[in-house]
């Protein structure tokens, strides 16, 4: 862990730009943390880069970036995770899995998309070609994919898409079926020595928020996209605790992907 030379009251951080991480946020605006956090709001990826240039000193990052931070700690008992289908992560075709020849990678989250190599290799067992996709993916399947394309969305852009395509293979529901665990799919993670009381702090604000789904929905009432149901999602497709068969389901994750073991916290990830 790199030391830090600023005053350890105040701390830059980053989170992913998702309906599921509000629970989080709600509760670290109802924490005096809020007052100490410099909080920006990014999709995965760049919140991934922002820690690994070191312009963030904590923040809700996909888990792959573990793989290039081997110092980092993931600092809390809490995550963005799935027991079996979680929705928002998912491939969209028009052929069975089987008849695809090539897939569109989304550029949002390497996790998701390392999740869905391992999943063709040791899973499905097929080999289709693998392209990254680029700003503005999202919109372009509005025209349709090509014979024998598929797509990987994740996130909130997924809402809606599962009623275009004839096919839809939940990545969450099909680590389940292939592992028997649990997935993780974005951690807190810190690469500067945070003090204890600041780390307890954390935990017990993130603990609150997902304790007030309830008010959490209330407190965004916004229209969501018609059959998107927000207390249905963050209540029974996002599990939010860091549990022992989580933990177990990462250490799973990153040793099928080739990444080294994460690292805890002092008092995280013992349970």
């Amino acid at each position: 862990m790199k030391p830090d030379a600023r005053l350890p009251s105040h701390w830059r951080a980053t989170a992913v730009a998702y309906h599921n991480t509000r629970p989080f946020l709600y509760g670290l605006q109802h924490s005096p943390l809020g007052e100490r956090l410099d909080l920006s709001l990014d999709i995965p990826s760049e919140g991934g880069r922002k820690l690994r240039a070191g312009a963030v000193d904590l923040g809700l990052v996909p888990v792959a970036v573990l793989r290039e931070l081997p110092d980092a700690r993931i600092m809390a008992d809490w995550c963005i995770g799935c027991d079996g289908a979680v929705d928002t992560v998912a491939l969209y075709s028009n052929k069975p899995i089987e008849r695809l020849r090539r897939i569109r990678l989304d550029y949002h989250s390497m996790t998701s998309v390392e999740l869905l190599r391992l999943l063709l290799r040791e899973y499905w067992q097929l080999t289709p070609e693998l392209v990254p996709a680029q700003p503005g993916y999202r919109m372009r399947l509005s025209d349709g994919l090509a014979p024998g394309e598929g797509a990987l969305v994740i996130g909130d852009r997924t809402i809606g898409l599962a009623q275009r395509f004839a096919h839809t293979y939940d990545l969450g529901a099909a680590w389940k079926a292939h592992t028997g665990l649990p997935f993780v799919f974005a951690a807190w993670v810190c690469t500067v020595d945070l003090p204890e009381d600041f780390l307890k702090a954390f935990g017990r604000a993130l603990a609150y928020g997902v304790a007030h789904i309830d008010a959490v929905v209330e407190a965004y009432p916004e229209a969501m996209p018609a059959g998107f149901d927000l207390r249905h999602y963050l209540s029974q497709r996002i599990s939010y605790p860091l549990d022992g068969a989580k933990r177990e389901a990462l250490h799973r994750f990153l040793k099928g992907v080739g990444h080294p073991q994460p690292q805890f916290a002092e008092g995280v990830g013992v349970g």
